[in-house]
């Protein structure tokens, strides 16, 4: 949403105006934010999913705030308890951790240009969260060091046995 880059040099238009003319505002506001004065009062016009839009950028603005303050007080040794929400993060070691922080910082960076940056900043925490599980998980270390249960595969066969 390249347009809230902006969002304060949008048209003005008065409460009149808009009583006058519903439909011409309406379309300029499908284009970019409007301002409509009244009085001493400032109303912003928008459309709906651009709202939304922002709301979701203040949410996840903080989550990302969070996740990586902790990321950076892991690196700097301080302890984070495992009932933190980001608690996880404490099973990587200093360079996951910068590789965490990196990839976290340069999706928030595309949140300027990209509608979609905040689903991308969702993944890569969700997908860096299952990693930690993984990592953490003693039952899954126990399967990938158990041999017992492999059986080489036999090489396929097609349908004349060959």
């Amino acid at each position: 949403m390249a347009i809230f880059s902006n969002a304060f040099s949008d048209e003005l238009v008065t409460a009149t105006e808009l009583n006058r003319q519903p439909g011409k505002i309406l379309d300029k506001a499908y284009e970019r934010p409007i301002t409509i004065t009244r009085n001493d009062q400032f109303f912003a016009l928008l459309r709906r999913e651009d709202v939304g839009y922002l709301v979701k950028g203040i949410n996840q603005s903080k989550a990302v705030f969070e996740v990586l303050s902790v990321a950076f007080r892991l690196l700097l040794s301080q302890e984070i308890g495992s009932e933190h929400p980001y608690g996880w993060l404490s099973v990587f070691d200093a360079d996951e951790l910068q590789d965490f922080i990196k990839e976290v910082s340069e999706a928030f960076r595309l949140t300027d240009t990209s509608n979609q940056a905040w689903d991308l900043i969702d993944a890569i925490i969700h997908e860096w969260k299952e990693s930690a599980i993984a990592i953490s998980s003693s039952e899954l270390a126990a399967a990938f060091k158990d041999e017992s249960d492999e059986m080489p595969l036999t090489p396929p066969m097609n349908k004349n046995g060959v």
